[in-house]
């Protein structure tokens, strides 16, 4: 007996949140670039790189969220929602990337450190922070539910405390006239990116490689199950991720008694979304494990 709880939550609209921020970055992108060529300051253009990388960023995750609300077909059962994992995974691919960048020049910079105008460094670095800060806020209520928004905000949150850290930079030169302080602070972004890049890296792949997820407990889940009137055993039960936003679960309950189980399943669906965040349950019932075990004989059989 095979019956299925499925359950499906909305999500808010991010996509105005998006056209924001990639305006805002791009624009600043093209000021803190222009300014670092004029200033010589290898933290601006450090800083300046690193926020193209966000705007591209910014589209990538955009095209995911997008794309996720595809409604599915006959082709792609779940439609495009796996697209907003890929879009977080390449975006910490991306990360790495810049960061890379960004140590090298640095770590030749201070061969020959450059001399650097401080009040124009500040200037811009300060305008960096408000910028970012804002485009951060933007996404700020949805970085728990979403790995995806999340990579969004963390960016954004960075960025605007490494571009304090730039300011900050400028002040110091100004009053010691110690240009090392520029590569100095390009090296301490490039370390605060990595730091914040490697979770993002870590749960996009195992969401990739369709991994229990980090927010998921399987034991507690299994118990939940277990628990159920009736329930005498659970097995094959499987947890992955949807997208960054969906969870979805299927398992086999074994329940010597088949009677009318629609109230369970309703159950079991209400149970799972409010207690584990899992929207998408597909439950199969059955007698016994032997006769699940028969079925799956002959099944292959065939």
């Amino acid at each position: 007996m095979h019956q299925c709880a499925h359950h499906h939550t909305e999500n808010q609209n991010y996509g105005s949140a998006f056209a924001i921020g990639v305006v805002l970055n791009v624009v600043f992108v093209v000021v803190e670039a222009g300014y670092g060529f004029y200033s010589h300051s290898l933290a601006l253009l450090a800083d300046a790189g690193h926020n193209l990388s966000d705007v591209l960023g910014l589209l990538i995750a955009w095209g995911g969220y997008a794309l996720a609300k595809v409604p599915p077909c006959n082709k792609r059962t779940y439609g495009w929602r796996s697209t907003t994992i890929l879009a977080a995974l390449l975006n910490a691919l991306i990360l790495l990337v810049a960061i890379g960048g960004i140590a090298w020049e640095a770590i030749h910079r201070f061969q020959d450190p450059a001399e650097v105008a401080a009040p124009t460094v500040i200037i811009v670095a300060l305008i960096g922070v408000v910028i970012n800060t804002i485009t951060a806020l933007l996404f700020m209520k949805g970085r728990h539910g979403d790995l995806n928004i999340r990579g969004a905000f963390l960016h954004m949150a960075a960025d605007a405390l490494l571009s304090l850290g730039v300011a900050v930079a400028g002040v110091l030169i100004l009053y010691t006239q110690w240009n090392w302080i520029d590569p100095a602070t390009s090296l301490l972004i490039a370390v605060v990116i990595f730091i914040a890049t490697t979770d993002l890296l870590r749960e996009s792949m195992n969401y990739a490689l369709q991994a229990v997820p980090k927010k998921i407990d399987l034991d507690d889940v299994n118990a939940y199950l277990l628990r159920l009137p009736g329930v005498t055993a659970v097995h094959d039960l499987h947890v992955w991720a949807m997208s960054t936003t969906e969870i979805a679960l299927t398992a086999h309950l074994v329940k010597p008694q088949l009677e009318n189980n629609d109230a369970l399943l309703k159950k079991i669906a209400h149970d799972l979304d409010h207690e584990f965040q899992i929207s998408h349950a597909t439950v199969q019932i059955e007698s016994s494990v032997d006769a699940a075990n028969c079925r799956q004989a002959e099944a292959g059989s065939l």
